[in-house]
């Protein structure tokens, strides 16, 4: 009976898988999308940020400490103000690892369209036979 190959573990790899799921936990929440989504016009205050929301401020900063640890956020500090800006680094390598399954979607979009290009050609068909009987 033989053992199962261990795979070396590389320490470079770990931390990429760990920033991965980071972000990945980071985006699962509407409110931190919705945070990211505003810093996208430009850097913010936590308070301008906690504005929209109908929960508290200490809410808001847990949700954008879990987004400061997934490298999405920067937070700058002078005295007890705090100023957030988006970093989008994080968001292009986890763009780059969902890109690796874009095959199996665009196979559906491929289904898809030569569907709709079957039923526009049906009634077309219908038409040329109507006109060549007459």
């Amino acid at each position: 009976m033989s053992l199962p190959a261990v795979r070396a573990v590389d320490p470079e790899e770990n931390l990429k898988e760990a920033l991965l799921d980071r972000v990945f936990f980071a985006i699962s929440d509407p409110v931190r999308r919705e945070i990211l989504s505003r810093l996208e016009e430009g850097p913010h205050l936590v308070s301008e940020l906690a504005a929209p929301f109908d929960i508290t401020l200490q809410a808001v900063s847990r949700h954008i400490q879990v987004l400061v640890r997934a490298g999405l956020v920067r937070q700058e500090r002078s005295g007890r103000i705090s100023q957030c800006s988006l970093e989008a680094g994080p968001i292009f390598e986890a763009a780059l690892w969902l890109n690796r399954y874009s095959k199996y979607w665009q196979q559906q979009f491929d289904l898809l369209a030569a569907s709709i290009l079957d039923m526009d050609e049906k009634p077309q068909r219908k038409r040329r036979r109507k006109e060549s009987k007459r």
